[in-house]
């Protein structure tokens, strides 16, 4: 869990680096209806670029971009819950990264829900005709931030 965050943080802090968008990993409450209430979730990694509500450690903006891990005990509420929760706000890409299964699910938003657009298995076996290992995933709203599948799933082994 820690490690695939730690590779797809780096990637985009990288990227962003001379950027006004920020990027946080786990440490980001995300208020996603706060004039309701103070409801939040943490999400893994998110990319945020409205500073103006960030406020301490929660964001009430819209961010631009969200990844989940997963794991077997999140799998439920990543997948369905936390889904919901960030396509009713607007969050233009969503990600769901499964380290067990080395995965990647990439939903973008459309008419106001997510719709599964890329999604990969890692084949880091480079005599298996379906290799996929240097296959890059750019981030939608930053098309030069870009990600092997091998260097999110590096250590993992």
């Amino acid at each position: 869990h820690g490690i695939v965050n730690g590779n797809i943080y780096a990637a985009i802090k990288q990227a962003l680096k001379n950027s006004i968008c920020l990027v946080s990993i786990e440490n980001l409450d995300f208020k996603y209806h706060p004039e309701e209430n103070d409801d939040y979730v943490c999400p893994d990694i998110m990319v945020i670029c409205d500073r103006k509500y960030l406020k301490g450690g929660s964001y009430s903006g819209t961010p631009k971009f969200i990844a989940e891990t997963l794991s077997p005990s999140t799998v439920k509420r990543d997948r369905i819950e936390k889904k919901e929760i960030y396509e009713k706000p607007g969050v233009e890409e969503y990600w769901n990264v499964f380290p067990q299964g080395k995965s990647v699910e990439v939903y973008y938003l459309q008419e106001g829900k997510y719709v599964l657009e890329q999604a990969y298995i890692l084949q880091d076996d480079i005599e298996d005709e379906d290799y996929n290992a240097q296959t890059e995933i750019s981030l939608k709203a930053f098309p030069n931030i870009k990600m092997t599948l091998s260097e999110i799933f590096e250590g993992m082994d």
